[in-house]
């Protein structure tokens, strides 16, 4: 088991090293404008997990990844290549929900907003139910003495 610093350095240097070969020598025409997002590598350093994000529809997205699929050899050779480590580590690519993550949250944000809006217009001509100010208040000086004498 190695330390979680070497993982996450080895995953750094996956990410580079993939997303520059796909935009150098990959040439598959299936593959779309992929972004790598992330990596992660496991504890014994024997499995990368990367994830990606393709622009485009769905049919993109399913042809990118059947790109990235058949990719995936000369890729992990490059990736024992540059990194010389013992065992290079297997390569497995996963498509990254974070566009729609970030939509979803963008659309819940939005109803939120519009609730907020709601509330704020049934305030603006609210008024209290009971005194304007129904807070109890400190006796004065004043009336302590009126009460003294």
């Amino acid at each position: 088991m190695t330390d979680a610093g070497r993982a996450r350095r080895m995953a750094g240097r996956i990410k580079q090293i993939v997303a520059t070969q796909i935009e150098t020598q990959v040439k598959d025409p299936r593959l779309g404008m992929v972004t790598i997002t992330d990596v992660r590598v496991t504890g014994d350093l024997h499995d990368a997990t990367i994830f990606y994000t393709v622009f485009g529809d769905e049919q993109e997205q399913v042809a990118s990844a059947a790109a990235l699929e058949s990719a995936k050899g000369v890729l992990r050779s490059e990736v024992g290549r540059q990194t010389g480590v013992r065992y290079t580590p297997t390569l497995t690519f996963t498509r990254d929900a974070l566009p729609e993550n970030a939509k979803h949250i963008d659309e819940l944000l939005a109803v939120a907003a519009a609730a907020d809006a709601e509330v704020e217009a049934a305030r603006r001509d609210a008024r209290p139910a009971g005194d304007p100010d129904p807070y109890r208040k400190p006796r004065v000086a004043e009336d302590d003495q009126a009460e003294a004498e």
